[in-house]
């Protein structure tokens, strides 16, 4: 099975052993002697261990990076930084693609980028959680704008307990936030009370007041 004819059964971001093994065994008596062989080669790009992409040679379009972190490491939802950037919140291009999940924390050094995730307690990981629909991919995890601000919030852990004002001072001259469409601010307080946070009771309350 030439690689072409992989790619085009496989039209994904990223994809695991399993799925390249399933795909092969039909055709091929030592599937992972081709693996390596196509490793080896440049047109697989091993990401971490069990999990591919292909060589540019081979994409018609850029990877997906949120689809990737989110199969790099599950159950996780792309947040933070990246998230705020993906939104138009922050001004700064973001490399690092920075996820939440339920479980430990992990970092991976890959080929196609940096993905770090930080560990969210679990009554406050399912909230704010958008799922994307995507034709080739099927779908991705990211938080919402809400979301993705109370978690870059809530672990930014050099800031204090922080009143209404330094609030403001915080998301406009350290984050350099820009509020790109209204936050509910009932959704923000959940979020809050699921983290056990002050400085998102604070939150909040600018959102309520219209400060935001």
């Amino acid at each position: 099975m030439k690689t072409i004819e992989i790619k085009n059964a496989l039209p994904l971001s990223v994809f695991s052993h399993e799925m390249l093994y399933a795909l092969l065994e039909k055709s091929v008596s030592n599937i992972n002697d081709k693996i390596s062989n196509l490793v080896k080669k440049g047109e697989l790009v091993r990401l971490k261990k069990g999990f591919y992409t292909f060589s540019k040679a081979y994409l018609e379009k850029p990877i997906d990076l949120i689809v990737a972190a989110n199969t790099l490491y599950a159950p996780s939802y792309v947040s933070f930084d990246y998230a705020l950037s993906y939104y138009g919140m922050i001004p700064e291009r973001v490399s690092e693609i920075t996820s939440a999940t339920s479980k430990n924390k992990k970092l991976f050094e890959t080929p196609i980028g940096r993905f770090s995730y930080k560990k969210v307690p679990l009554q406050a990981y399912s909230l704010g959680i958008d799922w994307i629909y995507d034709k080739s991919e099927g779908g991705k995890f990211i938080a919402t704008p809400e979301k993705a601000l109370c978690d870059k919030i809530r672990y930014d852990r050099g800031i204090g307990t922080l009143t209404q004002s330094a609030m403001l001072e915080y998301l406009k001259y350290d984050l350099r936030v820009e509020i790109t469409k209204p936050l509910d601010a009932t959704f923000v307080q959940e979020i809050a009370v699921a983290y056990k946070s002050r400085n998102l009771k604070t939150l909040s309350k600018l959102v309520e007041k219209g400060k935001l």
